[in-house]
C-alpha cells in the first residue's frame, strides 16, 4: 500500500509500506551489530526512556519532591543514559565527539544551562510566581493542556528562528557541528534559549497551568530534547506521526533543504499541521550542518559565536527550509 507525505519544500513522496525498510540505510556508519542485545536495545530504550518519565514524575508528585532537584537529576541520568546507548547502539560511530568537542560542548553545557535559569528568572520577575502551586481542573486534564501549548510556542519560536534573519543568527549556533548527538545538544546560543524557554514558560504561567503539570511536562520535554539529539540507532515507527524521534531531528539538521524541517523537539502532530514534517520510513540525511558553513565561527570558537549576532557583516542568507 503507498502513502503520500508532503515535505516542507512541497513535494509529495511515495511511501510504499511493502518495502522492508528495516534494512540499513545510514550515511557514512561502519556497521551496525546484528546481535540479539543489541536489537533488544533498539526496541527497548525508548519505551524505557519514557518509563522513565511517567515513574519519575509520579514519584515526584506523590513524594512531593523538590522539582528543581527532580528536574536537575532527571536530566543527568536522561544524558547519562543516551550517552551509553550512543556507545551501545550508534546511529554513526563516526559523529562520536572528540577530546576537544567534549570541551567545547561542556562550556555550550554550562551556558545552556545558565540560560534556562535566566528565563525562568525573567518569567517570575515578569509574573510573580511561575504557577499555582495546585491545579484548577484536574491534573491529568492539565498535563495534555501544558504539553500541547509549551510544544506550540516552542516549535513556533524554533521556525521563526530559521526564517527570521536575526534570529537565525542566534540560532544558527546550534547547526553549527557536522554531527549530532547528545552531548552537542548543549551548543546554543544563551540569548537564544533565554528567548525560546522564556516564552514557552512565560505562556504556561499565564495560563495558569499548576506546579505538579509544569514539573511532569518540564520531565517529557527535557528527556525528548536529548532524545531526539541522540546519536542512536533507534526507530519508532508510526509513532513519528505523534511523537519527534532521532530519525526527524537528524534530517532537521541536514545541509539539504529538501529534507530540512521538524522544528517540533517532543511532539511531531505540529510539523505535521504546518507542513514541516519531512520524514518517511527510510529517510536519512546526506549531511548535517549549516548550509554555508562559512556564515557562522566553528563550535570551538565559542567567543566568537556568542559575538556573532552583532557583527556587522551580514550573514550570507538563513538555513534553507
Amino acid at each position: 500500500m503507498d502513502e503520500c507525505e508532503h515535505s516542507a519544500d512541497g513535494g509529495i513522496h511515495s511511501v510504499d509500506y511493502s518495502v522492508d525498510y528495516s534494512v540499513d540505510y545510514s550515511v557514512d556508519r561502519k556497521g551496525r551489530a546484528g546481535h540479539a542485545p543489541a536489537r533488544l536495545l533498539r526496541v527497548a530504550a525508548y519505551p524505557v526512556l519514557l518509563l522513565a518519565v511517567v515513574s519519575v514524575g509520579v514519584a515526584a508528585l506523590w513524594l512531593q519532591w523538590d522539582p528543581a532537584w527532580v528536574s536537575s537529576l532527571f536530566l543527568v541520568g536522561v544524558i547519562a543514559y543516551l550517552a551509553l546507548l550512543e556507545r551501545l547502539i550508534p546511529y554513526d560511530r563516526n559523529w562520536y565527539p572528540g577530546k576537544a568537542e567534549w570541551r567545547w560542548y561542556g562550556i555550550y553545557f554550562l551556558l545552556t544551562m545558565a540560560g534556562s535559569g535566566l528565563a525562568q528568572l525573567l518569567v517570575a520577575l515578569a509574573v510573580g510566581l511561575i504557577s499555582p502551586e495546585e491545579p484548577a481542573g484536574h491534573l491529568w486534564v492539565e498535563i495534555p493542556g501544558a504539553l500541547l501549548a509549551g510544544s506550540l510556542v516552542s516549535f513556533s519560536v524554533h521556525r521563526l528562528g530559521h526564517r527570521n534573519a536575526l534570529l537565525w543568527r542566534l540560532h544558527g549556533v546550534h547547526h553549527v557541528p557536522e554531527k549530532v548527538n547528545v552531548a552537542n545538544n548543549g551548543v546554543n546560543h544563551v540569548l537564544d534559549i533565554v528567548l525560546a524557554q522564556g516564552l514557552v514558560q512565560l505562556t504556561l504561567a499565564l495560563f495558569g497551568f499548576s506546579r505538579p503539570a509544569v514539573l511532569v511536562v518540564g520531565l517529557f520535554v527535557a528527556a525528548q530534547g536529548y532524545f531526539v539529539h541522540a546519536n542512536i540507532d533507534v526507530r519508532i515507527g508510526p509513532l513519528n506521526h505523534l511523537l519527534a524521534s532521532p530519525e526527524q531531528h537528524r534530517l532537521h539538521h541536514s545541509t539539504d533543504p529538501s529534507e530540512a524541517g521538524h522544528y517540533g523537539s517532543d511532539l511531531s502532530c505540529w510539523d505535521h499541521l504546518f507542513g514541516s514534517f519531512t520524514w518517511y520510513p527510510g529517510r536519512e540525511p546526506t549531511a548535517v550542518g549549516l548550509y554555508d558553513p562559512t556564515s557562522f565561527p566553528g563550535t570551538g570558537e565559542i567567543l566568537a559565536a556568542l559575538l556573532h549576532p552583532w557583527r556587522r557583516r551580514p550573514a550570507p542568507g538563513l538555513r534553507p527550509e
